[in-house]
């Protein structure tokens, strides 16, 4: 059930717990920059409008589904898949407290390009401790498992993630685009600043999803 990965220390610790919280930073500022989100981000956003929950809230809820049919498809986690469930909901939802949705148009437009590169940092210290998939990337992995390409299988989970959330009102606009054309090159160049020696377990190597 558990992956295969390297016997925690306190730097590895510490490198995934700031990579994740990094990453919700990041989604705080696509959210704050106003100008459309990635395709997770634009259905928690939405289920956020429909539910008590704030976008932070159904990120946590919406990972927790998503283990369940994870573990019944039976791909392997790791201590990062739960970590990466109870840090990035909270993250968001902490940088969107400290953060007001500016005035200043110019501040939108900063945050909504800052915020792939953010997120991309924060994937880069996550991924290169291998300490397991998130759950989303566990869901590709399952589906590969069984067949579906991982392009494929990426394409059409982050597809009907968009389409869902923008139904129900989530945010859409070109920093929906920016993300993603920004943030798989942006892990590909950062990863291998962070990237841990490891003898076996899952591997890193296919983008966070956002």
């Amino acid at each position: 059930m558990f992956v295969d990965h390297l016997r925690p220390t306190p730097l590895t610790t510490i490198q995934i717990v700031v990579g994740l919280w990094l990453f919700g930073v990041g989604l705080g500022f696509v959210v704050r920059g106003a100008n459309g989100q990635g395709a997770w981000t634009v259905f928690h956003d939405g289920l956020s409008q429909h539910t008590p929950l704030s976008i932070g809230g159904a990120t946590v809820l919406t990972g927790l589904v998503i283990l369940v049919v994870v573990l019944a498809m039976r791909v392997r986690i790791g201590l990062g898949t739960l970590l990466n469930i109870a840090t990035i909901g909270p993250a968001t939802d902490t940088t969107l407290w400290l953060l007001d949705e500016p005035d200043s148009t110019f501040v939108r437009v900063v945050l909504t390009l800052a915020s792939p590169f953010v997120i991309a940092l924060g994937s880069s210290l996550y991924l290169g401790v291998h300490w397991g998939p998130g759950p989303r990337d566990g869901l590709m992995t399952g589906l590969n498992d069984r067949g579906v390409s991982i392009r494929l299988a990426r394409f059409l989970i982050e597809l009907t993630a968009f389409v869902v959330g923008f139904v129900l009102g989530g945010a859409v606009g070109w920093g929906s685009v920016w993300a993603v054309l920004a943030i798989g090159p942006a892990v590909q160049w950062m990863l291998p600043w962070f990237d841990q020696p490891t003898d076996g377990g899952w591997q890193a190597g296919r983008d966070v999803a956002t």
